[in-house]
């Protein structure tokens, strides 16, 4: 092979990088932190107990939210392509702790739909970027496979922490004002600013600041591959947010409308999916597993994501609901990393408009599963038919995931040695 194809590459530093995991926590947590008041937030901004409305806004809330990194996340790609990782997630991260407070001060429903959209607009410069900066500094595939083990990580801590800490505070808030405006809301979100501003300042310090991703020093010159490759991990990646999506709002409604739960034990129920899913994410991206063989779990953890999606909706108590909960996110935890880490292996030089368009279908399928997770949470003429519809759509992925496995090995871009 050509030694230009091949030219040295500095591993990123620890410092840089800990400024990068900031920056995914900080995210992840503005995202999540939400998740386990939001019922309660339109039932007061609504004005209104009626659980098909209630249903209806949770689940639009949330999908505007993704909606919004759908339509921004290949635009963030490219200006972190052509002027540095560095200020895509600096712009990111200033925005979203602007938009996160100033949403809050704004009591009405109108203003938490603002609010969830401009949040996912500037959110959407981060994790594509930050991706996309540790691909340019990996010396090798091992390297690459187990700094994006961290990052996911940071982000999983973050989902973990976030509705843990929603739920709380958004209890201590009401019971301090006795529910009245907005007060209940904007405890978490100035939560939410501060760390974020606080990752801001550690990119702005430590991060290099290399013009653009053809600057860096990972960049390389590779031969063409094969679009489809690419075309299949977006499928993926847009399947499985489309199920987490629809899982998510379906979670929240059927703990609060069925199963009876109050905010904090919907918020343990969240919890206790990012934690499966940092645990697994671990054991994935380990030393443990060749990041190879990885294209190798596609097709078992779509198995489990559809038999967790059906099952949920089957659970009458806590105790099934949470073995339900853990198979559908000990899926999720494996799929959603294993595209990532092998669009940005196939990406070369583009990883940032790449990783962009990556943000991007897993946005717009976790806007779909949002929406019709809370749209159809309440009709009767599919049962459960928004748990059903989304584990049908992961059976039919289910079918391009063998071939896709052996696609990836042959692809004339993986077959490079980094």
């Amino acid at each position: 092979m050509d030694p230009a194809q091949t030219r040295q590459v500095e591993p990123l530093p620890w410092k840089p990088l800990a400024s990068l995991l900031l920056s995914m926590f900080s995210i992840a947590l503005g995202y999540s932190i939400i998740l386990p008041i939001l019922p309660s937030l339109v039932e007061r901004l609504a004005s209104t107990s009626d659980a098909a409305r209630l249903s209806q806004h949770t689940g639009l809330l949330m999908g505007v939210y993704m909606l919004a990194i759908f339509l921004f996340a290949p635009i963030w790609g490219k200006v972190s392509d052509r002027f540095g990782r560095r200020l895509a997630i600096l712009l990111g991260l200033g925005g979203f702790a602007i938009v996160t407070v100033g949403s809050s001060l704004i009591d009405s429903l109108p203003g938490l739909y603002f609010g969830r959209f401009f949040a996912g607009l500037f959110s959407s410069a981060v994790a594509p970027a930050s991706y996309a900066l540790v691909g340019d500094h990996a010396p090798s595939r091992e390297w690459r496979a187990h700094h994006y083990t961290l990052l996911n990580i940071a982000g999983t801590a973050g989902f973990l922490v976030g509705p843990l800490l929603g739920a709380t505070a958004f209890s201590s808030a009401q019971a301090m004002f006795m529910g009245r405006g907005g007060a209940s809301l904007l405890a978490p979100s100035l939560a939410t600013s501060v760390l974020a501003i606080a990752a801001g300042l550690s990119v702005w310090r430590l991060l290099p600041t290399a013009a653009s991703a053809s600057q860096n020093a990972g960049a390389q010159v590779q031969p063409p591959y094969s679009r489809a490759v690419i075309v299949r991990l977006l499928g993926i990646s847009f399947t499985t947010a489309l199920a987490v999506g629809a899982f998510e709002v379906g979670l929240a409604l059927r703990g609060k409308e069925v199963l009876g739960m109050d905010a904090y034990r919907i918020g343990m129920m969240f919890a206790e999916c990012s934690l499966i899913m940092f645990l697994v994410q671990a054991v994935v991206f380990s030393p443990l597993v060749k990041p190879d063989s990885t294209r190798w779990l596609i097709a078992p953890a779509l198995i489990a994501l559809a038999g967790g999606l059906f099952a949920v909706p089957l659970t009458t108590s806590y105790i099934p609901m949470t073995i339900a909960v853990a198979v559908v996110a000990a899926a999720a935890g494996v799929l959603s990393p294993i595209a990532v880490y092998w669009i940005s292996v196939t990406a070369g030089e583009k990883q940032g408009t790449e990783l962009g368009f990556q943000t991007a279908a897993a946005s717009l399928g976790q806007t779909i599963g949002s929406a019709l997770g809370g749209l159809l949470f309440s009709q009767t003429v599919i049962p459960n038919a928004s748990f059903t519809l989304a584990a049908t759509a992961v059976v039919v992925s289910l079918a391009t995931s063998p071939r896709l496995a052996r696609q990836l090995i042959a692809s004339p871009k993986v077959m490079l040695h980094l």
